[in-house]
């Protein structure tokens, strides 16, 4: 789970409250941009909300996508963020290598094949290409982003789901969207229009299902249990909704979480969390490594 806020102005995003004129078009290029990315990085975008002064991404890291990709595949790929050197772009050329030149490609493969693999280059790359074209944009120079982006590890299913839903619920907290298939900017609206056409977004990582044998990747949730229960949560936390989470709901119910603990999770879980989250025993064993 990855927190981006902007400096200079409280909303560099959305509308500026002192002149009136809105940003609101750079949301969009945050979306697009970060949708690109997950094509090019071996990182999958599980979830994301543009908000005006910051953004929420969570991610996962495909490290057996990085390294089962081609040596040609990966510099394909980074070059699609960065130029390369003389030498890797004579290799996607098909122009051949003598030995020292191929001693050099390889030590730069690795070092993008890990790069590839590593969300801090995604947020680096991600977030100074928004800054650029912001400052560009605004005739400016000096940080668009307030220092590093903040980071949660996941640790386990009740987590994950929980950061989901907090993370799609961002704008409906904010007051600025009263549904979720209207909170723009956000990986839910994109899942729900998808879904409607019986489809799941190419860009985001897909739904499996519940955890079993042979178990493909993906998130381990039924798409229409997660709709559903982003829904109620959604009613729960607006003051003007009547909701309520159905003791038979499916996710909470196998992820042992109570009801009461559900809403306090997704309205708090960056206040709650401010490192790994998981249970006790998930947290216990990633301290120890």
């Amino acid at each position: 789970h990855c927190i981006s806020r902007c400096v200079r102005r409280a909303f560099l995003c959305g509308e500026d409250k002192f002149t009136g004129k809105s940003y609101e078009h750079r949301r969009d290029w945050v979306e697009e941009k970060l949708l690109m990315l997950a094509s090019v990085f071996c990182i999958d975008v599980c979830a994301y909300a543009v908000m005006s002064n910051h953004t929420h991404i969570v991610l996962y890291v495909d490290d057996n996508k990085a390294k089962r990709l081609s040596d040609e595949a990966i510099v394909i790929r980074w070059h699609k963020l960065f130029k390369g050197n003389g030498i890797s772009q004579k290799f996607t050329e098909g122009e051949p290598l003598n030995e020292s030149e191929q001693l050099i490609l390889d030590e730069l493969v690795d070092k993008y094949r890990e790069r590839l693999a590593d969300i801090s280059w995604f947020m680096r790359v991600l977030n100074e290409d928004i800054a650029r074209r912001a400052n560009r944009e605004d005739n400016c120079t000096g940080r668009f982003w307030e220092g590093r982006f903040k980071s949660q590890a996941l640790l386990d299913e009740a987590a994950l789901a929980a950061c989901l839903v907090y993370v799609d619920l961002n704008p409906i907290r904010a007051n600025i969207a009263a549904t979720p298939e209207t909170s723009d900017y956000t990986s839910i609206k994109k899942r729900i229009d998808h879904a409607k056409l019986g489809k799941q977004p190419k860009n985001l990582l897909r739904f499996v299902g519940s955890p079993r044998k042979h178990m493909p990747k993906g998130l381990p949730f039924e798409l229409k249990s997660y709709i559903e229960l982003v829904e109620l949560t959604g009613r729960c936390i607006r003051a003007d909704k009547r909701g309520y989470i159905f003791e038979s709901q499916h996710i909470l119910t196998r992820l042992n979480i109570e009801h009461e603990n559900w809403i306090k999770l997704t309205t708090q879980f960056s206040r709650v969390f401010h490192g790994a989250v998981g249970r006790e025993r998930t947290v216990t064993a990633y301290c120890e490594t």
